[in-house]
């Protein structure tokens, strides 16, 4: 297939491209220049959809951005990452003359709960997951969520997925239609993983909060793997859970404790729940204290199959 790509230079961009390319489709990446294997975001308003088979969007602001002050600029960035861009690729598909067979988008399952570090001279800070960073489903220590689970109606957050999922509707049943809600991604190559490496070799890492919260995850190499999958299979369509099948039984503490295994580091220093909500706002510090337990039910009935299932098992491959 020739597949066009909204975000595809970015960390999970870049690990579907790859393997797209490697399944043999050609990709062409949407960005804010034109040049080799990508097309403008201005060149599709002016002149529509190129010839393809299958669109992708993945792009999105990181919502945990540090350098950012959460103010009404930042949110605007924030909502128009998203929404818009899936807008406008919505819209170019819906007025295509030979409209994709596939359209698929990613938004995000809940707020990423993120592993903390602590610098130097006792300067303490925490990293921030990847850019998809939203959550459709209400945070709850015991509740399980599928994908027909109701939510998107109970903050900032949640009316941010449900507008992104709103912009990206298209009348008819020209184009099967897939939205992936992603987990936290996991991958040596970028994302929170990336960022938690040196701090948890110095042996600074550890939970956030209590610690307990839930973590929704996916290996980037399954991230990938169920992108492609939406993409290549006819009978998929609707709602994902992109997150591992052992995503329910995962907490905050537990991610800490098993990178920290996988390092052969400690991993026990926490990060007080008010120098979240001083750094983040109250907002935004909901995504880092709070999270979901969710199950990637119609994931598995769709026949996709996880590489990693199983926390210890995914950080050994992505460390390696």
């Amino acid at each position: 297939m020739r597949v066009l790509v909204g975000g595809g230079t970015g960390f999970v961009g870049g690990a579907v491209t790859q393997l797209l390319r490697s399944r043999g489709h050609e990709v062409t990446h949407l960005s804010r220049r034109p040049g080799p294997g990508r097309i403008s975001w201005d060149e599709l308003a002016r002149c529509g959809l190129p010839p393809c088979e299958a669109v992708l969007n993945v792009a999105g602001e990181n919502v945990l951005n540090p350098f950012r002050r959460w103010d009404d600029s930042f949110r605007r960035e924030v909502v128009a990452s998203r929404v818009e861009t899936t807008k406008a690729l919505a819209k170019a598909i819906a007025e295509a003359d030979r409209p994709p067979r596939a359209w698929v988008v990613v938004t995000g399952v809940g707020g990423k709960v993120v592993p903390r570090w602590r610098g130097a001279c006792g300067a303490e800070g925490y990293l921030g997951g990847t850019s998809l960073l939203a959550g459709y489903y209400r945070p709850s220590p015991t509740a399980k969520y599928t994908e027909e689970s109701p939510g998107g109606d109970f903050d900032f957050f949640s009316r941010l997925v449900t507008a992104w999922e709103a912009a990206a509707k298209i009348p008819g049943d020209r184009t099967r239609q897939v939205v992936v809600r992603s987990g936290v991604v996991l991958g040596r190559a970028g994302g929170l993983l990336s960022q938690l490496l040196w701090p948890f070799w110095l042996g600074l890492g550890g939970p956030v909060g209590t610690g307990l919260q839930p973590f929704p995850w996916i290996h980037a190499r399954d991230a990938a793997g169920l992108l492609c999958h939406a993409l290549e299979t006819e009978g998929v369509h609707g709602v994902l859970n992109g997150v591992s099948p052992a995503s329910p039984a995962t907490c905050n503490a537990d991610f800490a404790r098993a990178l920290g295994v996988a390092l052969g580091r400690p991993a026990w220093l926490p990060l007080p729940a008010w120098t979240v909500r001083g750094v983040l706002g109250p907002e935004r510090a909901v995504l880092v204290l709070e999270g979901q337990r969710v199950e990637p039910r119609r994931t598995l009935e769709s026949g996709y199959r996880f590489q990693f299932p199983e926390l210890p098992a995914a950080l050994r491959d992505a460390l390696s």
